[in-house]
Order: structure tokens, then C-alpha cells, then sequence
């Protein structure tokens, strides 16, 4: 399996994303991240066996020793950079709460065999990935500039997730596989 975990975006928040991404979709032809795949990564974890899932989720159940997070969607930025963009992303803004539990993840899970993260960690929603070099980004460039606010939400991140991410012809498949609430 193939694993990472993540924070759930609330409903109401999904909605403005939802807006916001069918105000962006037809300005470029890149590909757009489905509105049910929305979440925010804290750790990419990677290829895992099922039958050893139990000794992540044992692993990160600790991790909840914490108080909720408060996050603010806010902002769109191209990684790795707005001249060469991979991946048009919206901002994830907080008192620095979820780099921390980023940080603690990787330690929770170093004892397994999973190696630290090397790179800094950017909490953001991936809102589109451009796999083609030469795709034209002007109309989506336009399109960003016309917008009246990049605000999408603020919100309470009481738990963060366990996934699992599985191909599909259409993108990957997310399914939550087990929810660490926040306890504090």
C-alpha cells in the first residue's frame, strides 16, 4: 500500500475550493485535482506493507497528544517556483502547530525503517500539477489575476488521517484508513 498522512478539509471549505476550482478548470489544460482529493499532506510515507499497517497506526496514535490546530486556506503559488510551475497550489497558513506534527510524524515513524523527510516542509493544497513543460499558462495566469480573494477558509483541524493512495485511470483514490483525534 501506499500511504501518507494528511488533514481532511471541512465541507465548507471544500466548497470555496469547489468554486474556485470551477472558476480556474477552463482556463488551462493541466491536470486539476478532483475536489474529494483536496487535503492538506503532513508526511508522505510511501510503499508499506498491509499486514504491518497496524505498527504506523500504533505509531502516530501519540501523535494526538496535541491541541487543535487552527489553519487558513489562503493564497495560490506554483512549486517549485512561478517560472518553470509543476503544481498550482493554495497556501496553508497556521502558528506553525502542522510543521511541528509534520516533524513528529517523521520521528514517530523513523523506528519503522522510514527515513526523515529531507525537504522543508510547505503545508498547501495541491490544486492542479502541469506535466507538460510547454502547456500554455497565460488564461490561467489572467484567470488567477481576476479573482476577487484567494481567501478559501478558516478552520479547526481537530484529528489528521492516515491514507492510503491507490492509481486509478482517472488519478489516485484516496481512503482514510484511520483518524488520530487531537486530545489536548
Amino acid at each position: 500500500m501506499r500511504l501518507f498522512t494528511g488533514i481532511p478539509i471541512p465541507p465548507d471549505v471544500t466548497a470555496n475550493l469547489s468554486r474556485l476550482l470551477d472558476l480556474l478548470r477552463p482556463s488551462a489544460q493541466i491536470r486539476w485535482s478532483p475536489v474529494y482529493n483536496l487535503h492538506i499532506t503532513t508526511r508522505f510515507i510511501g510503499e508499506w506493507p498491509e499486514t504491518r499497517l497496524s505498527e504506523i497506526v500504533g505509531r502516530l496514535q501519540p501523535l494526538g497528544e496535541r491541541a487543535t490546530i487552527t489553519l487558513e486556506v489562503s493564497g495560490l503559488g506554483w512549486f517549485p517556483n512561478p517560472h518553470s510551475p509543476r503544481i498550482l497550489f493554495t497556501a496553508v497558513r497556521d502558528s506553525g502547530a502542522l510543521s511541528d506534527l509534520a516533524t513528529a510524524t517523521d520521528a514517530a515513524l523513523e523506528p519503522l525503517g522510514i527515513e526523515r523527510e529531507q525537504k522543508p516542509y510547505h503545508p498547501h493544497l495541491t490544486l492542479a500539477r502541469i506535466k507538460d513543460a510547454g502547456a500554455t499558462l497565460a488564461g490561467l495566469r489572467q484567470a488567477i489575476a481576476k479573482l476577487e480573494t484567494t481567501e478559501l477558509g478558516t478552520f479547526p483541524a481537530s484529528a489528521f488521517s492516515l491514507y492510503a493512495s491507490e492509481p486509478g485511470p482517472a488519478g489516485s483514490i484516496y481512503t482514510r484508513l484511520a483518524d488520530i483525534r487531537f486530545t489536548q
